[in-house]
């Protein structure tokens, strides 16, 4: 029962009010387990994670900035990339739409065996309606260097999925602001 409470207490956290410590930020994943002090006891109450909210609700909070402590940076082909790491993405998701469900709807490797793509699915459930977006993230079989090619295109997929239900989304126009 107290790791059932536990997880639900972590769930609560806002990742916004972690991320502000920028200090933690740095040294640590800003999704450490709440100390010991903070564990609740048996039969104690435990506020819940807000659960069975408007869709409306659930997007406008996706549609917020995302900290910059959980921003990374790298550079491919030149260009550099700004992007949430789909870690942090699915804590987000976790947080704020604790009833979402994903799913990799195709796997497929190109002809000649040079790349893979991935077309993954994240569906949202709000008390009053339910929707889904899909987006396809490819990677090259050879480049291991961000890891294994599969899921570096599904982790992709996921990021973008997310992106077109408001996650982060701001992150792809930056350069245009």
């Amino acid at each position: 029962m107290a790791s059932f409470a536990r997880n639900r207490f972590l769930l609560s956290r806002s990742y916004a009010s972690v991320a502000a410590k920028s200090n933690l930020a740095k040294q640590s994943p800003p999704f450490e387990p709440a100390p010991a002090a903070a564990m609740v006891k048996e039969g104690e109450e435990v506020p819940a994670p807000v659960i069975g909210r408007p869709l409306s609700d659930i997007l406008r909070e996706l549609n917020k900035k995302v900290p910059e402590s959980l921003i990374r940076t790298r550079t491919e082909d030149g260009f550099t990339i700004r992007y949430i790491p789909w870690h942090f993405v699915n804590r987000i998701l976790n947080l704020h739409a604790p009833e979402w469900s994903g799913e990799v709807r195709s796997i497929v490797y190109s002809a000649d065996g040079k790349s893979v793509s991935v077309v993954y699915r994240v569906t949202l459930y709000g008390t009053d309606a339910e929707v889904h977006r899909e987006a396809t993230g490819t990677a090259s079989t050879t480049d291991t260097e961000f890891g294994d090619p599969l899921q570096k295109a599904e982790a992709m997929a996921f990021r973008r999925a997310c992106a077109r239900l408001g996650l982060g989304l701001y992150l792809y126009h930056e350069d245009m602001l």
